[in-house]
């Protein structure tokens, strides 16, 4: 598999990229042991039924990681790192939810005379039905 790195001089401010996931059961056990989460809302059905969502909800770390596969991989992809990240959690997510993740550039600068140079970006995450479920801000630095 071929792998294009990164290079500064192909993005600007406006560039968009997306992925698509469904979530399923297993992605969320997966991610509960990964993590060490098990809260009950995550994992356990009857405590999940008795709070306001009334079924189990998914971690805000797996919808997160729509975001930093997205970062890491398309936009702006390999040769890159993903220095800070700052979210708003927006809306519940549920097993079976399709979740895109938006990621757009909506600043490009440097420092250190050019030799650090950086993408601001916008990272959202939406639902099946377009609502927002995570909107959130990235810096990434082109290594």
């Amino acid at each position: 598999m071929d792998i294009k790195l990164a290079i500064w001089d192909d993005y600007n401010v406006g560039d968009k990229a997306s992925h698509s996931k469904t979530i399923t059961e297993a992605d969320i056990i997966l991610f509960a042991g990964l993590s060490g989460d098990f809260n009950p809302l995550h994992v356990n059905d009857e405590y999940a039924r008795s709070t306001q969502f009334g079924k189990r909800v998914v971690h805000g770390g797996l919808a997160f990681s729509m975001i930093s596969g997205l970062l890491g991989m398309k936009l702006p992809g390999p040769g890159t790192m993903h220095v800070s990240q700052k979210l708003d959690f927006k809306k519940p997510v549920f097993a079976g939810d399709t979740l895109t993740a938006v990621a757009e550039v909506t600043e490009k600068f440097t420092k250190k005379e050019g030799k650090l140079k950086f993408l601001r970006i916008k990272t959202d995450v939406y639902n099946q039905e377009n609502v927002a479920v995570l909107e959130g801000e990235a810096l990434v630095i082109i290594l």
